[in-house]
């Protein structure tokens, strides 16, 4: 959607949106596209690489639209999809759109009490996954009423159905449905400061929505002879809409492949043996790249663009990109609820460490107060992003209230801090709320304070996020512990696993102190600031 200029007003001056009314992700990402261009190539953990064109993508998602179908599966029914970066992961949710119904990604690190939770919050009715995961689906099923049908990449298991075999019985030929820009195609799940995450529900527009902001940072893309690659698993709203589904709607070719856990010397690597020309890197990767010796001389890569979000990048790892890579690295920012509305485009602005950079064209943000209303320049408020805006939420699934709240007037409050320099760059300060920012993911501490009180030695437990020099925060569990446990090193290791194995690596406490009392509310509200400020 932007026309490149040397110029950031020339960009914005330039810009419209292009959203017509009746749209629908699915189709634009595989139909729309040549059938003999590569769409993913596929490095798979035996290093086994296979090329999925974009005509694969077409007749697969329409196979998967058929057998959801078949299988009783109706428009708007939500379909669940817990897989790594697959060809599968990509064919799952294409065909979920087409057939007008919601994809739900999961995280595959995701425990029991994780997965049950979104599972049943959104009513699922469908689940793709693998052999690797099935374990724990079966182990909860038996709580998931609505979940009607499982199917597994790896072949028939637990109950569930061989996604393959399902796919050689059906026919090729569906006829998608015809959706709004505003029908609903995605829930993704958000942390929260209180209680259980959030499921932001998305409609098909949003993909439109994401094109300007992914387009800005990686200086206009699409080029010539660009492929796109990311670590951040395409569960989460970095994977799967600043990276895979982009550059589909472009017909460039995504590299679909995720470590168990992240190697930087592998990161080169993969970015010079698979011509890699574009990547979304978290910090905390960026920062882990930063330690590998000598990787000019090392690696055979020639990246184009690097982006990067979810905490600023100061003035050393700016230079060390340079140094690196030949390219400035640039900043964007946003969250699962509107994404990408602030960013950096070296291409036709300079980058200055510590700044986010400025509205990607086409959105309107600006620093507001509590009720909405528009603070000057230099002044800190919410950072607000005002609607109507194409890549904006339609609303929390099930939870009006919450909807509600996350508005003030027209502006959608962030949740974040920040102010507006008078040139227009933006200044993050800080979340406004609990909120912890780990390893480029955002985690509330509410889910993990409620995994933790159910472990049989813990009596109450807070959870903050505290300074970490290489993940930007770590996560800190402040823990009473029952009448006569023994509180030592050995529970803390205790506490640590049974956390990561119910929820998410990233987000078990790598911190555990343990305390007489927690500091509360009269109202019996933990008060996480008290214990940051400690």
């Amino acid at each position: 959607m932007l026309i490149a200029a040397d110029r950031y007003e020339t960009v914005v001056d330039r810009f419209a949106w292009q959203v017509p009314e009746r749209y629908n992700i699915g189709v634009d990402v595989a139909d729309r596209q040549n059938p003999d261009n590569p769409a993913i190539i596929y490095r798979g953990a035996d290093d086994s690489v296979q090329t999925y064109t974009f005509g694969d993508l077409t007749r697969l998602s329409n196979r998967f639209a058929n057998v959801l179908q078949a299988q009783g599966i109706a428009r708007e029914d939500r379909v669940g999809i817990l897989l790594p970066q697959a060809p599968e992961t990509a064919v799952a949710h294409i065909a979920a759109y087409k057939a007008g119904m919601i994809a739900v990604p999961l995280f595959t690190l995701f425990g029991e009490d994780a997965l049950e939770y979104r599972l049943s919050a959104c009513g699922a009715r469908a689940l793709v996954t693998d052999a690797v995961s099935l374990p724990k689906i079966a182990a909860i099923r038996d709580r998931l009423p609505d979940l009607q049908v499982v199917f597994c990449i790896d072949g028939p298991d637990d109950g569930a159905v061989d996604f393959h075999a399902a796919l050689d019985r059906a026919s090729d030929r569906f006829q998608a449905v015809d959706t709004a820009a505003d029908d609903p195609a995605l829930i993704i799940f958000t942390s929260g400061t209180t209680g259980q995450p959030k499921g932001a529900l998305h409609a098909h527009r949003v993909l439109l929505g994401h094109l300007p902001g992914v387009e800005f940072p990686h200086d206009f893309f699409p080029q010539k002879g660009d492929r796109f690659w990311t670590p951040a698993d395409w569960a989460w709203i970095g994977g799967l809409i600043d990276v895979l589904l982009p550059s589909l709607h472009h017909g460039i070719p995504v590299l679909a492949y995720r470590a168990r856990k992240f190697d930087p010397e592998e990161a080169f690597h993969l970015m010079g043996r698979f011509q890699v020309r574009n990547a979304f890197m978290p910090p905390t990767a960026l920062k882990l790249m930063r330690q590998v010796d000598n990787p000019k001389g090392r690696f055979d890569y020639a990246m184009r663009s690097i982006g990067s979000g979810g905490e600023t990048l100061g003035a050393e790892l700016l230079d060390w990109g340079r140094e690196t890579f030949g390219l400035t690295l640039n900043e964007f920012y946003g969250q699962t609820e509107c994404n990408l509305v602030v960013g950096n485009c070296s291409a036709c602005m300079p980058v200055r460490p510590g700044l986010m950079g400025r509205a990607v064209p086409g959105h309107t943000v600006g620093i507001v107060d509590d009720d909405g209303n528009p603070l000057p320049d230099g002044t800190v408020g919410h950072i607000a992003i005002r609607r109507p805006d194409p890549v904006m939420f339609l609303r929390y699934w099930n939870n009006e209230k919450a909807t509600e709240e996350k508005f003030a007037g027209d502006w959608l409050l962030t949740g974040d801090t920040g102010l507006r320099e008078e040139d227009g760059y933006f200044r993050y300060v800080g979340r406004s709320d609990d909120v912890i920012t780990t390893a480029g993911y955002r985690v509330g501490p509410g889910e993990i304070e409620d995994c933790l009180m159910k472990h049989p030695a813990v009596a109450l437990a807070a959870v903050i996020g505290v300074p970490d020099p290489l993940r930007t925060q770590a996560v800190k569990a402040f823990v009473v512990p029952r009448d006569g446990v023994t509180a030592d090193a050995a529970l803390i290791a205790e506490i640590q696993a049974f956390v990561k194995t119910r929820l998410a690596a990233h987000e078990y406490p790598r911190q555990v102190e343990f305390v007489d009392s927690l500091p509360m509310t009269a109202t019996g509200k933990i008060m996480r600031r008290e214990l940051r400020d400690r």
